[in-house]
């Protein structure tokens, strides 16, 4: 009896120990939440606008740029997967990673070769321990992304859809990552990058399509398109950054809240029973004592 006492009292110190442990987590993830969904729906305007004009030049030229046409030269395609840096976030990262694995095998039956591009230490271990080759590599900053960041990811993508077929030019782009829809809800979403596929008329979710305003190009589209193509394209890998970083946050808190109830309930029930196992030694304990007196007074 006395060595279960032990056993339990040990539970009880190192779940305690965890429950500390989850529960910092909880509240960091929490104080962070806010800043990271403040930093969404202040990208949020610019996106839409660069998307509105993008949509309108598209539509209302019809200059053949790079970017907006497919490759037949290449089979390669370049996939950005979007991960965190840390665990204790839930299914976050597995979630990303499922999917990156359906799409990659939609595209390898359709003849493809998919070319990796990733951020995150979860899904760099993940394809490090698998020997998948990678093109390049983002990992330290998955819960607070910078615009330097996305400048420098977008650059390394536009430079490998320019590069020509036989130094790995790649003809498609896709991007993995986790769409924030709210606290509770955090969605793993595909998207297709390059080349463009703008459609008029496209509102974003919950919101009323709007005819797309009348420009004037100066000094011509195809200039214009030279130019705002490239910040399009940065900003929805900004925009991508942004959403997976409130997405993990959101996930982490309700994890290590999750974590922390079930820490209480294990510390509960560990005391339940080292009670019962002291109960027990005392109740041995008595009865070693009133059957040494009966044998006595016999």
């Amino acid at each position: 009896m006395a060595g279960s006492q032990r056993v339990y009292r040990q539970r009880i110190r190192s779940t305690q120990s965890l429950k500390k442990i989850f529960r910092a987590m909880e509240l960091i993830a929490a104080s962070r939440i806010g800043h990271a969904r403040e930093r969404v729906a202040a990208a949020t305007p610019y996106a839409r606008a660069i998307t509105r004009a993008v949509s309108a030049l598209a539509t209302h030229s019809d200059v053949a740029h790079p970017l907006l046409s497919d490759r037949t030269d290449t089979n390669r395609v370049a996939l950005l997967v979007i991960t965190s840096d840390r665990g204790m976030a839930g299914a976050y990262s597995a979630g990303a990673i499922r999917e990156a694995e359906r799409l990659v095998e939609r595209l390898t039956a359709q003849g493809k070769h998919v070319v990796l591009y990733v951020t995150g230490r979860r899904a760099v271990s993940y394809y490090t321990f698998r020997k998948r080759d990678l093109g390049a590599t983002w990992i330290g900053s998955s819960d607070s992304p910078s615009a330097e960041l996305a400048d420098e990811i977008a650059n390394t993508l536009l430079d490998a859809f320019a590069a020509p077929a036989d130094e790995g030019g790649v003809g498609e782009l896709h991007v993995v990552y986790t769409q924030f829809v709210n606290m509770v809800t955090q969605r793993p979403r595909v998207i297709r990058m390059l080349p463009l596929e703008v459609v008029e008329g496209v509102a974003e979710p919950g919101e009323t399509s709007e005819a797309l305003p009348l420009y004037e190009f100066e000094p011509n589209a195809e200039d214009v398109l030279d130019e705002l193509l490239p910040r399009y394209v940065r900003s929805r890998i900004y925009s991508c950054l942004l959403q997976a970083a409130a997405s993990e946050l959101a996930s982490r808190q309700s994890a290590m809240h999750t974590a922390t109830e079930n820490a209480e309930e294990i510390i509960r029930t560990n005391t339940r029973l080292a009670n019962q196992a002291r109960q027990g030694e005392i109740t041995q304990e008595l009865t070693e004592i009133v059957s040494g007196a009966d044998a006595l007074s016999s």
